[in-house]
């Protein structure tokens, strides 16, 4: 190359790139930006069941942990070392069938969770940014829902392994901070 072309090249780079390290000056990259960089461990005791159902506080319980340690930067640890405590209550169960067949057999039924949470740091202050609507102090309450048909082989249990990955999703969404 001529010294002329590599001084062109090397003043239009120069230009492009003042203007861009300049102007994102308060900006950050990547998704470790959406939480607080103040806190790296998370406890999440065994979420509370008021449903009759067995082991759904237990199942939503690994999947909320799962779903922290895979999304965020926090950590599961114990009570002893966290620096924040994640609370869950199942509040609500519900299954309704949706749509009968001529013999009043289900075809399609629906299954609801209505899940209250808290997320707390060692000095008791919520860390959930608040819902839309006027809730108590610091719990937010979150519902989910999926459907199955038992004429396709669905059953109750592949609709709870949904609800319970769909909420695990919602409420580790409720970590991060707010924009």
């Amino acid at each position: 190359m001529k010294p002329i072309h590599r001084a062109a090249i090397w003043a239009v780079l120069t230009l492009l790139m003042v203007p861009l390290l300049s102007g994102c000056a308060g900006y950050q990259i990547g998704s470790n930006t959406l939480y607080r960089p103040n806190i790296r461990s998370v406890h999440v005791p065994m979420f509370q069941s008021d449903s009759f159902r067995r082991n759904l506080g237990e199942q939503l319980t690994e999947a909320v942990c799962k779903q922290i340690e895979k999304v965020t930067p926090y950590k599961v640890v114990s009570s002893a070392q966290a620096d924040t405590i994640l609370n869950g209550r199942i509040i609500d169960v519900r299954k309704q069938v949706m749509a009968e067949d001529a013999l009043d057999q289900p075809r399609n039924i629906e299954v609801n969770y209505v899940i209250q949470i808290s997320w707390l740091d060692r000095q008791g202050q919520n860390l959930i940014r608040h819902a839309e609507i006027p809730l108590p102090d610091p719990m937010l309450n979150i519902g989910q829902e999926a459907n199955f048909v038992p004429e396709s082989g669905q059953s109750l249990a592949t609709a709870q392994q949904e609800l319970v990955r769909k909420l695990a999703r919602q409420i580790v969404s409720q970590m991060e901070m707010p924009w």
